[in-house]
C-alpha cells in the first residue's frame, strides 16, 4: 500500500536549515492501523504531510499503491486534530462533508447521499441540518472523519485526530476508528502524543527518535481485537507494550535513530526472541 525509501525533508536553506526527518524507511501494507509516536519536534506532522503530497520531501520517495507521490493522491484523506478551523461555520454539516465531493462527484443529490452515508457511519445520522458551531467538539471531530470516509479513500492519514477533546470522547473515538477500520478495510496511519492511544489503536507502533525524526522502533501490537477500552488495557500484554513504548519515547540518546538495540530491547523483554525490523518487507 504505502512505501517509504531514505525519506528527508529540511525546512530553510544554509546553516539555518533544520531536517525534520531524516532516512526514514517504511514499509505499510494494506488494512494496517499504523500509529506513530515519539517526542515533540520529532517530524511526525512533517512525515504526514509529505505522504499527503502536501510539502515535498527533500529526499527519498514516497511511493502510495506503486505510483510516486509528488501531489495530493487520489484515495487519500486526511483528519486533523483543530476540528474547529478544518470545518466551515456557515456551512451546515452536510454540506461540510458533502465539499471534497465536488471533485470527484458530480449532482448535489449524490453528494447529499454520500454525506448522509458517511455521517450514519460515525453516528451521526441527525446532525446533517444543523451547523458545526450547534455541535460538542467530539460531535465536531465526528463530522470531520466522515468528510474524509466520504471521499471512500484508502489511506485515511490522522494527525493528533483526538488531542483537542475530553477523555471520554476521545475513547468514544478511538474505538469508532477501529470500528470503521473494521468494517471498511481502511489503511489507516495515526499519529499521537498519547502512548495508551498508540497501542490501543495500531497494529504496530512506530517510535521515532528526536529531530530530526529516523525510526527507533517498530514495534508489533499483538492484542486480540475487538479491543476494550477497560479489558483490553487490563492485559499484561498490554502494559508491557505501552511501557516499552514510553521507555523509548523519552530516551534522548541515538540522535541517529535506528531501530536495532530497541527493538532488540523490547523482544527480551518478551522472551520473542530475534529483532523486529524498522520496516516490514
Amino acid at each position: 500500500m504505502l512505501e517509504l525509501t531514505d525519506l528527508t525533508k529540511s525546512y530553510g536553506r544554509g546553516p539555518a536549515a533544520r531536517t525534520a526527518i531524516a532516512g526514514l524507511n517504511l514499509i505499510v501494507a494494506p488494512g494496517e492501523l499504523v500509529s506513530i509516536v515519539g517526542p515533540s519536534g520529532c517530524g511526525k506532522s512533517t512525515l504526514l504531510r509529505c505522504i499527503a503530497g502536501l510539502v515535498p520531501p527533500t529526499g527519498g520517495h514516497v511511493v502510495l499503491r506503486g505510483v510516486p507521490v509528488d501531489d495530493v493522491p487520489d484515495g487519500l484523506a486526511v483528519v486533523l486534530q483543530d476540528y474547529g478551523r478544518s470545518l466551515y461555520p456557515w456551512l451546515s454539516v452536510r454540506d461540510n462533508v458533502a465539499m471534497p465531493l465536488r471533485r470527484t462527484t458530480r449532482g448535489r443529490a449524490a453528494r447529499r447521499k454520500a454525506a448522509d452515508a458517511a455521517l450514519a457511519a460515525v453516528a451521526l445520522p441527525d446532525a446533517g441540518d444543523q451547523y458545526p458551531w450547534q455541535l460538542s467538539g467530539g460531535m465536531q471531530q465526528r463530522v470531520a472523519i466522515a468528510r474524509a470516509l466520504a471521499c471512500e479513500p484508502l489511506l485515511l492519514l490522522m494527525d493528533e485526530p483526538f488531542g483537542s477533546v475530553d477523555a471520554q470522547t476521545r475513547e468514544d473515538l478511538e474505538d469508532l476508528v477501529l470500528g470503521l477500520r473494521r468494517e471498511r478495510d481502511i489503511t489507516i496511519l495515526v499519529v499521537t502524543h498519547d502512548i495508551d492511544e498508540s497501542v490501543y489503536l495500531g497494529d504496530r507502533v512506530i517510535v521515532l527518535t528526536p529531530g530530526p525524526g529516523r525510526i527507533r522502533a517498530d514495534l508489533p501490537v499483538n492484542l486480540p481485537a475487538p479491543r476494550d477500552q477497560i479489558e483490553t488495557k487490563e492485559l499484561p500484554e498490554f502494559v508491557r507494550l505501552r511501557t516499552e513504548v514510553s521507555r523509548l519515547v523519552r530516551r534522548r540518546d541515538e540522535p541517529g535513530g535506528g531501530a536495532s538495540e530497541a527493538t532488540t530491547a523490547a523482544a527480551d523483554a518478551d522472551g520473542s526472541g530475534p529483532e523486529v525490523p524498522a520496516s516490514r518487507q
